[in-house]
Formats: C-alpha cells, structure tokens, sequence
C-alpha cells in the first residue's frame, strides 16, 4: 500500500535526530513510522507525526504513549478497534474499516516539524489517500494534519478553514472532517473532552 520508505532520507534535520537517537535509545523504532490499519479503510485518520516516546519508539502510529490512549479507547468503544489500549506494534491490536497515519513520517523536535519537512513527506500521504476506496473520509487530527491533507490535494490552506468538528468537500468527493488533535495538553486543558473526541470520531465513522 503507497511508496512508504521505510529508510527514507529526505529530511536532514530529521534524519540527524533520529541518528542521535539509535544511540542514545538503540532498542527505540527510531525511524519513519508507517500507516496502520485496514487497507479497506472507510476512514483515515490523519495525527502529527511520531512521539519521541510513542510511534517512534514502537514503530506504530498513536501506540505506547499518551496521545493515543483517547485515540484507541474511542475507537475500541465505537467498536473500531480490537483492543483499548495499544501498547507495542506487536500487540494484537487489530483497526476494523479504519486506518492511521501521520502528516510527517520521523520524529521532529519538539513535536514541531517545519515546512520543507512536512512538503517532502507529502508524497506519501498524497499515495496512502489515493490507496484507499473512494468512499473512505479523512479525518485531521489538528491544523498540520489538515493543512497536509490540503496539500495532498494540491489546494491553498487558505481554502478550507479548520475547526473542531468542521466538515469539508474535497475535490474528489471524499469528506474532510476536522478534530482538536488528541494530544495531552488538549485533554488536559480540556480543549478537548473525551465526548467531543467520541462524537466528532463517530460521525467521521458514519
């Protein structure tokens, strides 16, 4: 599925931190993370990119680390998902008609990856999206994984405003729909509740 790179060398700033990494954290994935889930998705959730102590430490997206404990449990509780927790990539942990992915593939400082890295890695999420069946809906998971999706179809940022909930066409026909993304700082501050996370998750899964 697509021309995921799994030794992809495009970012030198990122490819510098994850070099770093296989020293200082060996046992760590610390490479690009792939999708994961259903080929067969009717939905593609979109997040940011590997957490340090998350995806690029397990190899799988939103596993192993807080931002995907919402993540999984919600879609477990809509039936979604095998498992409510995702611990480790080999954990059994099976996605039913969903499938995840990230706008930019490596671990980025800070969480904050800068604009030639989120375009290069651009290619591979403009694949996953062509992958999948024509009825599948993408799901953003905050305003880099929207703008991504933006970029994927080849439209200006400026031309699909993003907010919590908002739902979008694109220009294939497939619908765009918009989330807080589920990270710890937002469930914290509670700009993200866990019934907003479960009633956007459920339309976009409708």
């Amino acid at each position: 599925m697509a021309s995921f790179n799994p030794h992809c060398q495009s970012c030198p700033r990122l490819v510098g931190v994850l070099e770093q990494l296989k020293t200082e954290k060996p046992d760590y994935h610390n490479a690009p993370v792939d999708a994961f889930g259903d080929v067969e998705a009717k939905l593609l959730i979109v997040g940011l990119a590997p957490g340090l102590h998350g995806a690029n430490r397990t190899g799988r997206p939103f596993t192993g680390d807080d931002s995907g404990k919402l993540l999984y449990q919600t879609l477990f509780d809509l039936g979604l998902s095998s498992l409510p927790l995702s611990k480790h990539a080999d954990d059994g942990l099976l996605l039913k008609g969903v499938r995840i992915t990230n706008a930019v593939k490596c671990l980025p400082p800070q969480n904050k990856p800068d604009t030639s890295e989120i375009t290069n890695c651009n290619v591979y999420l403009i694949d996953e999206i062509r992958a999948l069946p024509k009825a599948c809906k993408l799901l953003a998971l905050g305003k880099l994984a929207h703008d991504a999706i933006l970029r994927a179809y080849g439209l200006k940022l400026s031309s699909l405003k993003f907010a919590h909930a908002a739902k979008h066409k694109l220009p294939d026909g497939r619908k765009l729909i918009d989330s807080y993304h589920c990270s710890r700082y937002n469930t914290q501050t509670r700009r993200l509740t866990e019934a907003m996370f479960k009633e956007v998750l459920s339309q976009a899964a409708r």
